[in-house]
């Protein structure tokens, strides 16, 4: 055993993580057959097979399950003294792999990009852009940032700020088919909904202090948000769109708010979510703290906390 590499260790933790040789490789831009090959390598060296192959995919046997305790335990134990390293020469340094949704990154990470290489030019953020939610050890993603509460006590969960809602068209669209004075309105007119997150469908309102909520029905439907506020701009109907998309383009004259004054914002809180065993890594703990001194000055700035 003592020729099996930290990288092959790696290796069979995605392969364990992902259940798939060809996952694997395209994650890592490598042929198929090489992946393979460093598997039964891994497997020779330990004198014993550790995955059950079939056409559903890949298993792990008890023997799988063991070495993949102890890869964890080690590779763990790796980034830990990676992280000691870093401590003391002071900077942060290496890759760090975030998700997030099209509108946090866009909107919110990007900008935050420049300042956070200037404060820690050694670290490297690979950003991983799906409006669904990742699944962080199968994707091997580092942190995550998501709206809403954390749905589970197996991460660390660090508040960033808040994302807010509202609805809008173009003024065009509300000249043409007239503007909405109370919710129910809205049933007369084309409205914009997500296909992905049935939730933010339920559009929410405040209407002499009373909450009303009405279930939006799409003549138009998209799951994602950045196509949701391109089909709102083309004058295709009413949408609800993030606050900090929206409101650049108010100013601009090419989206005007409806129902602006009983519109209840409901502003979601926004974490960076990490798994437990790497949250204290430096190069993650830098972003973090960097996103957190960042978040606060936009919220006030595009005034939708």
């Amino acid at each position: 055993m003592r020729d099996i590499r930290f990288e092959d260790m790696h290796l069979f933790a995605r392969v364990a993580d992902l259940g798939s040789l060809s996952a694997v490789a395209r994650e890592r831009d490598a042929p198929v057959s090489q992946v393979s090959r460093t598997l039964a390598r891994i497997e020779q060296s330990c004198g014993a097979r550790l995955v059950h192959r079939s056409t559903h995919g890949l298993t792990l046997t008890a023997e799988g399950q063991t070495f993949l305790d102890y890869c964890r335990r080690i590779t763990g134990t790796l980034d830990e003294l990676e992280g000691e390293f870093a401590q003391q020469s002071g900077q942060p340094s290496g890759w760090v792999r975030v998700a997030s949704s099209s509108v946090v990154a866009e909107h919110l990470l990007i900008p935050s990009f420049e300042s956070l290489q200037q404060q820690h030019p050694q670290l490297r953020v690979e950003l991983v852009v799906d409006d669904r939610m990742a699944d962080m050890a199968r994707d091997g993603i580092d942190i995550a940032i998501r709206t809403g509460p954390p749905l589970t006590d197996t991460v660390v969960a660090r508040p960033l700020g808040t994302l807010a809602r509202a609805l809008y068209a173009t003024p065009g669209y509300l000249q043409a088919h007239g503007v909405p004075q109370q919710p129910g309105d809205l049933r007369q007119h084309r409205l914009i909904t997500n296909s992905a997150v049935a939730f933010l469908n339920h559009w929410p309102f405040l209407v002499d202090g009373a909450p009303q909520v009405l279930v939006a029905e799409g003549h138009w439907r998209s799951g994602s948000t950045a196509i949701t506020a391109r089909l709102a701009l083309q004058g295709l109907g009413i949408a609800r769109l993030a606050t900090v998309v929206a409101d650049p383009l108010v100013r601009q004259g090419l989206l005007a708010p409806v129902l602006a004054d009983c519109v209840d914002l409901q502003p979601t809180p926004i974490h960076a979510i990490t798994l437990t065993r790497r949250h204290r890594l430096p190069k993650i703990q830098a972003c973090i703290d960097h996103w957190v001194q960042w978040f606060s000055p936009q919220e006030s700035r595009a005034g939708y906390r």
